[in-house]
């Protein structure tokens, strides 16, 4: 089988052809989801509507070579949307379950490195409907609970939905406006968040006591059924209110179960009752049921605001908040502030001093303090005063002055805080006041004022403070651009003065101050210095990788870069090649600043020095490489996906052949490309045909083709090509190929398509336009369609014949655009003549346009022909000569006029080979139709000069 293939493949002809098949990329994005409407808007953007929860499926079809990449992207969406931050390296983008916040414009970019990328875009709408919400208010005037006779109400209906809602009120199951009743006003109001309809019912009467029901309706888009909700008013109606059990402010103590019950005052309907608490949820353990909040064992943790909330969608939510206080005591600090007159940051005999003592405590305003001297309660006098609440002091704050110290004032001083009766812990606080008693200083030990330290390691930054009493120190960075420390804080309390550092990395290098606190301390100017912190990480170098192609006997200069690295200097660097260690190249002289590169020359390529070679980069710390590949390999074939129509089938052999096409990347960089080898294996198949096609001397740009013929159909393959120069192999590149049915040229029999079959002769719909043609006959189409436009039969006046037509009616808009695109055709003439019949009866008839698109390179459309405006109620016809430089396909494209009366039809398309008749038979001498009063042909089997001259006799 194998020996039978290459001799077959053997006997195909190799095609080179010139330069300028390098093109630039040319995008156009499709949609292959759940849809429910494409359409362009006023501002000619293609709009993708989607109902929320389906599927999204975009996908960006390119052409252009080399191959383009596609990228995804996203702007105007929400915020949070996450797409908008990445990009999807793909030319189909599938979102499952769509949300409302990813809707927006989608781009697809393709680009190839030729031209400049193409760029498309698409807005995505996405369609939603909630659950409407109905309350109701009276009016502000109305303080009393009760809706009674002589009272105004407002029905607010509120809806979130996209597009805009239409709402409908009912009374029971009567629909309710403005015409109908002078007791009801329905109006939108102003500020108000989402859609809102509000139904007012003037001075209530007996008869507005009933079930009101709001409708809301996006009117079917994308099949989201309407939605509605209920309200019955009674006189009994009446807005939520409420009480508690227990006081707004509640004080306990930790360890204590506490229950507190929310009592309904009143409401009709029956209100609901929810407990919330804030911040942040209730507790680990709380139960809440109904109006009834219990806490066991409770914790200062859980102190906070308890909201009970009452809704019976009538008034406004009644609520009742309690503020649950759990006693705590915490961080006890103090301060000694020498005579502030004076302005001495030393204590003195005979001046003024203040200590000062404080405790977060909850409830901070309960707290008690007792000051003690050398183990006894400190005695009042004229120079000893206790003050509390200082204004230059944090809230409840206990000071003790001493007025003008004496040597009997020394001693120590212990300052207890306590919660009167209840059984929590006192905290204390002791302080020592004695002539030893100094301010403090702080200083960096010495050695330590530049630490440094590897990445990765720990790091500990240390200053010492001297006084007495020691206060601790605070830590920051001196680094604007770095404000925070690596804890995530701006400011970290040390007790010892050490800032310990846990896996330090290049970003925590800096300066860091250290200071004196100004609690457990002297109330003096704070004491500071500055520890810096040199993070060392090994070297980052480029290129990482690096393929380096040359033709054999070409010098090559390899270079390994430093980029950044601490230190920022090479201390070593070492050449390998294939593994084994090189001699060190030549030093490069470098005036006295270190070396930022290494470089290795090799004077000139050859197979045995290909490979590949490492350069290590070290920099004391670490060390990187530099990895170059060297060789004088081709680089790959680049496939030429553009080929219009490349399959050709043989319908005796049931085989088929394949154009393959191909250009080489960068012949220039290497040594002459002199053959190709080709392998083609079917897919799930083991064997393989292989075969060497020769080649002369290939140029950047120059198309390769080569014809794969005895493929079996409906089979695919995988090709594999790869280039070979006098160093040996280059690289390979591979593809699949898929039999596609091909469409021979026009031929002169059995060449008009009448639209009788459900293929419609191999017609498709264009998935860039705005809607479709209709296949329909007088049997099918819709009864209730719009009069005076349209045709009522096909061109024959049968009920039973088929015709393709465009419907103007809504939702289509002024311009829309239906495309029916023909098969691909082989050119295989010089001239074509497309004939068709058309109808065009309506006032508001648009265009219909005749466009040919070329296939040569890439997908060229030009316009053929085109006619607007209304030709009466006839069918007619038109010859088109046209003369395609290539493949192509033609194209009928019907545009929607001012208004409904547009529809637009064709039958009978004929395409031959051969220019068009000279003398057209004048379209106003047709046959009347019968039962419709339109004119009718003859039947076209005979539409020729016979035809015309019987017609004539007609006449």
């Amino acid at each position: 089988m194998e020996v039978t293939c290459l001799l077959l493949l053997a006997l195909i002809p190799f095609h080179c052809r010139g330069q300028g098949v390098y093109a630039p990329a040319q995008a156009q994005i499709v949609h292959a989801g759940q849809a429910c409407v494409v359409k362009e808007d006023n501002i000619s953007e293609r709009v993708y509507t989607i109902r929320e929860g389906d599927t999204l499926v975009l996908q960006c079809l390119v052409t252009g070579h080399p191959r383009p990449q596609v990228r995804w992207t996203k702007t105007a969406g929400s915020a949070s949307d996450k797409f908008q931050e990445t990009s999807v390296f793909n030319e189909t983008l599938r979102i499952e379950r769509i949300a409302r916040t990813q809707g927006g414009r989608y781009y697809c970019k393709a680009e190839n490195g030729v031209g400049v990328p193409a760029i498309k875009s698409i807005r995505v709408d996405v369609q939603y409907l909630d659950e409407p919400v109905l309350t109701v208010h009276q009016t502000v005037s109305d303080v009393r609970g009760n809706f009674y006779q002589e009272k105004t109400v407002f029905l607010r209906c509120t809806v979130n939905s996209n597009p805009p809602a239409r709402f409908i009120w009912k009374r029971g199951s009567d629909t309710l406006s403005h015409s109908q009743d002078n007791g009801v006003d329905i109006y939108e109001p102003l500020y108000t968040q989402g859609e809102t309809k509000v139904l007012k019912l003037k001075n209530l009467r007996p008869q507005d006591y009933a079930s009101y029901t709001c409708q809301v309706s996006v009117r079917n888009v994308c099949g989201i059924p309407d939605k509605a909700i209920t309200f019955r008013l009674t006189n009994t109606t009446a807005p939520p209110a409420l009480k508690l059990s227990v006081n707004e402010t509640l004080v306990v103590n930790p360890g204590e179960n506490v229950t507190v019950q929310c009592l309904l005052t009143g409401g009709d309907p029956l209100p609901q009752l929810q407990w919330s608490h804030g911040p942040g949820p209730l507790p680990l353990g709380a139960l809440a049921q109904g109006g009834t909040l219990s806490i066991p064992s409770v914790q200062a943790r859980d102190s906070g605001y308890y909201n009970c909330t009452a809704t019976n969608n009538v008034g406004n939510p009644a609520k009742k908040t309690v503020n649950l206080l759990v006693r705590s005591m915490k961080n006890a600090t103090f301060q000694i502030t020498p005579d502030v007159i004076k302005e001495s940051e030393n204590i003195q005999l005979g001046q003024d001093l203040k200590l000062s003592c404080h405790v977060d405590a909850v409830p901070q305003e309960k707290v008690t303090y007792q000051w003690f001297k050398n183990g006894k309660p400190a005695r009042m006098s004229k120079r000893l005063l206790v003050t509390r609440n200082d204004p230059e002091l944090p809230a409840v704050t206990s000071s003790l002055e001493l007025i003008d110290l004496h040597f009997s004032d020394y001693g120590t001083y212990l300052c207890v805080a306590s919660f009167p009766g209840a059984p929590v812990p006192d905290f204390s606080v002791e302080v020592n006041i004695s002539s030893e008693t100094v301010p403090p200083t702080i200083s960096v030990p010495k050695g330590r004022a530049v630490v440094t330290v590897r990445e990765g390691s720990p790091a500990e930054l240390q200053c010492e403070v001297r006084g007495k009493p020691r206060p601790p120190v605070l830590w920051s960075r001196v680094d604007k651009e770095a404000a925070l420390l690596p804890s995530g804080l701006p400011l970290e309390e040390t007790p010892d003065g050490k800032l310990r550092l846990e896996r330090v990395s290049r970003d925590m290098s800096g300066t860091y101050r250290c200071q004196t606190a100004r609690y457990n301390g002297f109330n003096v100017r704070p004491r500071e210095a500055q520890v810096q912190l040199n993070v060392q990480f090994p070297p980052e170098v480029e290129p990482s990788s690096q393929d380096v192609r040359q033709a054999l006997g070409r010098p090559v200069l390899l270079r390994c870069s430093l980029l950044r690295g601490s230190p920022q200097r090479i201390a070593s660097a070492l050449w390998r090649f294939k593994g084994q260690l090189l001699p060190p190249p030549p030093a490069v002289p470098v005036a006295a600043e270190a070396p930022d590169h290494s470089e290795l020359r090799l004077d000139a390529v050859t197979r045995d020095s290909s490979g590949s070679y490492e350069c290590s980069v070290s920099n004391d710390v670490g060390s990187a490489a530099c990895l170059f590949q060297v060789s004088a390999k081709a680089y790959s074939p680049e496939f030429y996906f553009d080929t219009p129509n490349p399959t050709r089938s043989h319908k005796l052999s049931k085989n088929y052949s394949y154009v393959l096409q191909w250009t080489q990347r960068e012949p220039d960089a290497v040594d002459p490309v002199l053959n190709y080898r080709l392998s083609v294996r079917q897919l799930n198949q083991h064997n393989t045909m292989v075969k060497a096609i020769p080649v002369r001397r290939v140029e950047k740009g120059q198309l390769l083709e080569y014809i794969l013929t005895d493929l079996r159909v409906p089979h695919s393959y995988e090709v594999r090509l790869t280039p070979y120069t006098t160093f040996g192999a280059g690289d390979m590149a591979s593809r699949i190929i898929h039999y596609t049915e091909p469409i021979n040229s026009p031929n002169l029999s059995d060449n008009t398509c009448h639209f009788e079959d459900e293929k419609i002769c191999g017609y498709t719909q264009d998935l860039t336009d705005n809607f479709d043609w209709t296949r329909q006959n007088a049997l099918t189409q819709n009864p209730k369609r719009s009069p005076n436009t349209g045709p009522p039969t096909d061109i024959s006046g049968t009920p039973e014949g088929y015709y393709m037509f465009i419907e103007t009616s809504r939702p289509r808009e002024l311009g829309d655009r239906a495309r029916l695109v023909s098969p691909l055709y082989n050119a295989s003439a010089k001239f074509y003549c497309v004939s068709f019949f058309y109808h065009m009866y309506g006032k508001h008839i648009g265009s219909l346009n005749l466009l040919v698109r070329s296939r040569n390179k890439g997908a060229l459309d030009t316009h053929a022909w085109s006619l607007s405006g209304n030709k009466g109620n006839v069918w007619q016809q038109a010859h088109v000569p046209i003369n395609p430089s290539g493949p192509f396909q033609i194209i009928f494209e019907g545009v929607r006029g001012s208004g409904y009366l547009g529809d637009i039809a064709i039958d009978d398309v004929t395409l031959k080979k051969g220019e068009c008749p000279r003398k057209q038979m004048d379209p106003n001498k047709v046959v009347v139709m019968p039962g419709s009063g339109a004119p009718r042909r003859p039947c076209p089997q005979l539409w020729g000069p016979m035809a015309i001259f019987l017609l004539a006799l007609q006449r």
